[in-house]
């Protein structure tokens, strides 16, 4: 089996790197911080087991860590994508098949961008592990396994062959997708939390100050309501004219089992592991401001919603809803970022 580039030290890089390093396949590591590893990583299992493994390398240099790598996955959020696949594109030769474990961040519209069609490019549709990382470059909990896996692959003649390989990497069943539309494209977050963000702060300015920090769900109104299912129909206007596999996302009333903007949002309301969850903000001696720096902002806009977006103008699709709400955040994050610098 080919070595196994990691690109990234979160959670998921941690996790996977000692899942296939223990089942004996080599793993290098591109990594920011490679002083902070340490030889042997240990994995926590579920159910208690410890799994050991010794990466092959753990490197800043991209050309040293894809060097003999035959695969790359990226375990990176959305906003770091881009500029890790402009770091490894001078390096990567041809054959070696890039991949992201976060499909739905934008990896297959900037890998295109990047590589053309000239690499094999692969995207898990949701990611593989539940993960979180216990001691930095030593150990880390697998939290939680899925079932099966589904993956798109592009600019690749061989795509059963590599399906057979990821199913054999990670140990389960893995479904191939008709396209990476169907691993780039969710009606999750990326609607999700703009839809709410809208509903909250459309009219906010920098001189409005809340007297409480907002609970995302549990307070959940009628507008976000009808914002997510609009965002959600205008999805769906897309869906219809690309290559996908009519049904692989559920509509979202649907998916909340819920008949109409009242039903759906008594139910988000009311969804017991959403409760709790605050909005991102910030406090100051005036009181709350929404935090834009939060990644429900920088990262559910600017690498979620925004290529939906795009493509609906791409394909000359009108979606007044995502125009609103996208250029909305869009400029918001922008004044906010001139402010910064």
């Amino acid at each position: 089996m080919k070595t196994v580039c990691i690109c990234g030290g979160g959670s998921l890089g941690h996790v996977i790197a000692g899942y296939l390093g223990a089942k004996g396949i080599g793993v290098n590591i591109l990594t920011r911080r490679p002083g902070e590893w340490s030889k042997e990583l240990a994995i926590t299992t579920p159910d208690g087991n410890i799994l050991r493994s010794t990466p092959s390398l753990v490197t800043d240099d991209p050309g040293t860590a894809i060097e003999n790598a035959g695969i790359i996955l990226l375990c990176l959020p959305g906003y770091a994508i881009k500029g890790m696949l402009e770091t490894i594109a001078p390096h990567v030769k041809e054959g070696t098949f890039v991949g992201s474990v976060f499909s739905s961040t934008g990896f297959f519209f900037e890998a295109m961008r990047i590589f053309g069609n000239d690499i094999p490019l692969w995207g898990f549709q949701r990611v593989p592990f539940i993960a979180r990382t216990k001691e930095y470059g030593k150990s880390a909990n697998l939290l939680g396994y899925k079932s099966s896996y589904s993956i798109a692959i592009e600019n690749c003649n061989s795509k059963e062959a590599f399906r057979s390989t990821i199913e054999e990497l990670f140990d389960r069943p893995v479904t191939l997708l008709k396209s990476h539309y169907e691993a780039s494209f969710t009606n999750s977050n990326p609607i999700l939390h703009p839809a709410r963000l809208y509903s909250l702060f459309a009219h906010w300015n920098r001189d409005i100050y809340y007297d409480h920090q907002f609970l995302f769900y549990e307070e959940w109104d009628k507008q976000a309501s009808e914002n997510l299912v609009a965002l959600d129909h205008e999805l769906f206007m897309i869906l219809d004219k690309l290559p996908v596999t009519p049904g692989y996302l559920s509509p979202i009333l649907e998916y909340y089992e819920s008949n109409d903007t009242d039903a759906l949002t008594k139910k988000i309301g009311s969804i017991e592991s959403f409760k709790g969850i605050l909005t991102p903000m910030v406090w100051s001696e005036q009181g709350w401001q929404p935090d834009i720096n939060s990644r429900y902002f920088q990262e559910d806009f600017l690498y979620g919603l925004r290529y939906i977006y795009e493509t609906a103008h791409r394909l000359n699709i009108e979606v007044p809803v995502t125009d609103k709400i996208y250029n909305w955040g869009e400029a918001l994050i922008r004044e906010y970022t001139n402010r910064a610098q």
